[in-house]
């Protein structure tokens, strides 16, 4: 089972125990992540929706994405932060990037902006993945998926009672 897979099922299980709802707003990875959370076991019970932006346009008027390159952070926490509040749901993941095979807004192909959005705020990352575009995207998948499952977890942890 592909690593992207194992971390969505590991997932849906934290986020049914701890009653956390997931959304995600993506433009690289063109659905696919939306198509794995979505797999993952009673993922309508967990995984509100996700919303696929792969246009500059989109992003600035679905999500609040500002008048600023969309392969950068701000972009890519406005994105977490704009579906966050769409879609009602306690944690969100958004990914923006150039997947390749040229580069995008002066980044390199691989270049990818993450953003996880919670009630306490928004925090991105960078990443710079090798490969082709299908593995950059699985690389970008990979990865939103193990931050989700970690986000879901601490969130979790700190509702439980001691």
């Amino acid at each position: 089972m592909p690593q992207a897979d194992e971390n969505a099922h590991e997932l849906a299980e934290s986020a049914q125990q701890s009653e956390i709802t997931v959304a995600v707003a993506e433009s690289l990875t063109s659905g696919r992540l939306s198509a794995t959370l979505g797999a993952a076991p009673n993922s309508s019970e967990w995984f509100r929706g996700g919303l696929v932006a792969y246009s500059t346009e989109v992003k600035r008027t679905v999500l609040g994405v500002p008048d600023v390159p969309v392969v950068s952070q701000t972009a890519a926490e406005a994105m977490a932060t704009g579906v966050r509040g769409l879609l009602q749901a306690a944690v969100s993941v958004a990914v923006t990037g150039a997947g390749g095979p040229d580069p995008q807004d002066g980044q390199p192909p691989g270049s990818v902006w993450f953003a996880i959005a919670t009630e306490h705020g928004v925090r991105a990352w960078h990443r710079q993945f090798d490969g082709e575009p299908v593995e950059v995207v699985e690389q970008t998948v990979a990865c939103a998926t193990e931050s989700l499952l970690d986000t879901v977890r601490s969130l979790g942890s700190a509702a439980s009672p001691a």
